[in-house]
């Protein structure tokens, strides 16, 4: 059973990240969705409305499971035999950041990172934007999938 993780903080779960995993369902057995816990960073969204979030998109897809962990992203792949880190490209910047993340998790850990590049409809979008337009009362809602809503 091949089985990947998706870590992120999902401040808030963008068309991006959604277009990433629905995409990733096909290649794995299972995909879990975790959310790091950070106590340092200020978040937008609490834990739970970000997980509810995530749950009620993939709702209808099996594979799809999502958590909270904190710590090294390897030593949970290793506690719950996870193969794989998947994470999302939109740009050569992200591909720098992301490969060096990925070298020293291998050194870490016996744990391949697969990339999937963001559609091109999508790879404008960040977390950190759709918090800048929320914070600013603009038409969030075109780049999140309908499960995100301000309250």
């Amino acid at each position: 059973m091949k089985r990947a993780i998706f870590p992120g903080s999902f401040d808030p779960l963008t068309l991006g990240h959604y277009d990433i995993i629905k995409r990733s369902v096909t290649l794995f057995d299972e995909v879990i969705v975790a959310i790091g816990i950070n106590a340092d960073k200020k978040y937008m969204f609490s834990i739970e409305e970000r997980q509810e979030f995530i749950e009620e998109a993939f709702k209808d897809e099996p594979k799809v499971t999502v958590v909270t962990y904190k710590g090294l992203t390897v030593d949970f792949c290793l506690k719950n035999n996870v193969e794989f880190i998947l994470r999302g490209l939109r740009n050569p910047a992200d591909f720098e950041f992301e490969k060096a993340i990925a070298h020293t998790n291998r050194d870490l850990a016996p744990i391949e990172t697969v990339f999937l590049l963001t559609a091109a409809s999508t790879s404008y979008i960040s977390s950190s934007i759709v918090r800048d337009v929320i914070r600013n009362k603009g038409d969030y809602t075109k780049l999140v999938p309908k499960s995100v809503r301000v309250k």
